[in-house]
Formats: C-alpha cells, structure tokens, sequence
C-alpha cells in the first residue's frame, strides 16, 4: 500500500513559527512534523510514498534526500508538486498519476495511534466492497464548523459535509485527513468544483464516491495530535517527551555553573545555557540556541537558532 503525505501547506495560522520553515517541517522533538506522521505508516508495513510540496519548500526536499534516507534505508520518497494551495482535492490530483493501487492518505500534521492505522488496513482489507475508510472521531459541537463531519450508520458513511454550520451537522463526528482509498476516487477529483472558500475539496470528491458506489466505511478512534497554532506545538512536543521513547535527550554544547536540568527534557547540539538557570521539566530546546544566565525554562519549546535573555522566564510558551 501507498502512503500520499499532503505537505504544502505553509500553516499560515502558525505565524511567525512558520517564518522560516514550511508547517510539515516544524520539529517534534528533533524530527519533522512530515517524518513523524511517515513514522505511523511505515510501522504499518507502509514503504513507498508520494509526497505533496510546495516548489520553494527545499528545506523538506533537502530532508528527504539528505536525512531521511540514512534513519530509512528501505523507504523511497517521491516528490510531486502543488504551487497553488487549492485544497485537498487539488493536492492529491497532483499525485493521482504516481499511485499504482490503494494508498493511505493523510495531512502532514494529523498523527494517531499506530495500533489505529493498523485498524483502518485491517477494516479495509477485510471488506471486499469497500472503496474507502475513513478515520472517525467525535468532537465537540464548537469544532463543527471547522472540519468535514459525517452522516454514519451501521459502520458506512453516507454523507459527508464540510465545515458544516453547528445546527446542519449531520452528527458530532468529524472525518479525519486519514483515509484508506481504492484508486476509483481518483475518477471523481477532476468533477470537483470549487467551493465557496476558492479550493477543492476531498470531501466532495468522497460524496461523489458514496453517490455513485457506495463503500465507503469509517472507523473511529478516541484521539489524535494536530498542530494548528503554537500551544498544538508546545502540547504534541510535551506528549513526546512524556513518552519518553526518544534518545539522546540531552546533548548541549555547554552548561553554566549552578544550572538545574529537570527531566523530561530535551536539548540538542549546539546549545549554550548560561549559569543559574533552571531548565524543565517538560522542555523541548532546538539545536544552536543561546541561553543567558539565570533563565527558567519550563513547559516551552525553544526553536533553533533562538536567543533567550538572560534572567527571561518562559512558562508554557513556545519561543521562535
């Protein structure tokens, strides 16, 4: 099975975290966003993926031939290109000539559990007439209008909206950008029309499929990381620490007399920290940071290259 990774987003809503990188490439502690949500499918016996990029974004392209491929050897990437970000739709008809047979397909910033992608493969293979799966998940009635939300009854989905008013929601359960497709919803992203916000959207393609042959399932999971602005960042970063998987966690080029490391804590090369700081717990510290003296650092993610003030204190902040 394909993996069809959306990344051209420049996560316009993450400013001015998204200043210098693109939303795919922000760092969950040390990797990508993008490489963190490949992590998911490649667990899942995923090994070929085709991935959706902005022409200027060479910061990602330079991660996948130059990085990637040393902690992957057996994963191939292939590029394809949206200039315009048109939707989802439009996205993944950029895409539509490199798959070969049923793909996964999934936004560069959505990451659930990999028992749960194992489920949607499972739910997929096991229903002969299934066209697709799409990852479910209830969500509060403030969300509805943020997100495409699903008519679903006896395990099909047999409508679905997008960011639907509160009161014409078909239900309180939102259709996640994961989804198991058959190549056949390929067919219907060229009748797509453009919807009253100026894009493409997936979501109409899928309705199209539902018309006209059914098969479309769903399967619900409890939870799921997105980054949509900066406390998404600080908060996925916390759940990484407190998981505890990643090493090395520490890794700072130098540390001041009297300064207190308080795990969870993640700190990568490069960084100076000045005396009689408290740094943690629950901190993530990218590569070729300056911290003056006296600093306390808890809860927050430090971006690369950032300055902190001596005698700052930075509490549940993410600081670029």
């Amino acid at each position: 099975m394909q993996g069809i990774i959306l990344a051209a987003g420049k996560g316009s809503r993450l400013h001015p975290i998204t200043t210098t990188r693109s939303k795919a490439m922000l760092p969950i502690l040390g990797q990508p966003m993008v490489a963190r949500v490949m992590q998911m499918l490649v667990a899942n016996g995923v090994r070929d993926f085709v991935l959706v990029v902005s022409p200027t974004d060479a910061m990602i392209m330079e991660y996948f031939v130059q990085e990637y491929g040393r902690l992957e050897p057996d994963v191939q990437v292939e590029f394809v290109f949206q200039a315009e970000r048109r939707g989802m739709a439009d996205a993944l008809a950029r895409a539509a000539g490199h798959i070969h047979g049923p793909f996964i397909l999934s936004a560069c910033d959505n990451l659930v559990a990999t028992e749960h992608v194992a489920a949607l493969i499972a739910h997929f293979s096991a229903l002969p007439d299934a066209q697709a799966v799409l990852s479910l998940m209830r969500i509060s009635p403030d969300l509805l209008g943020k997100t495409g939300v699903v008519e679903w009854r006896d395990g099909q989905v047999l409508r679905i909206v997008e960011k639907p008013r509160p009161q014409d929601a078909p239900s309180d359960i939102a259709s996640l950008p994961l989804y198991i497709f058959r190549p056949s919803l390929l067919d219907y992203l060229p009748r797509v029309p453009v919807s009253p916000r100026g894009e493409y959207e997936l979501q109409d393609a899928i309705q199209m499929l539902i018309d006209d042959r059914g098969g479309v399932y769903g399967l619900l999971t409890d939870s799921r990381l997105t980054v949509t602005n900066a406390a998404d960042l600080l908060a996925i970063n916390r759940h990484y620490l407190l998981q505890g998987g990643d090493q090395p966690q520490l890794a700072p080029r130098t540390v001041g007399q009297n300064t207190h490391l308080i795990t969870p804590l993640r700190i990568e090369e490069g960084v100076e920290i000045g005396r009689g700081c408290v740094i943690g717990p629950r901190v993530y510290i990218e590569r070729d940071c300056r911290i003056g003296d006296n600093v306390i650092i808890k809860d927050a993610v430090v971006l690369r290259n950032a300055v902190v003030a001596a005698g700052s204190q930075i509490v549940g902040d993410v600081v670029a």
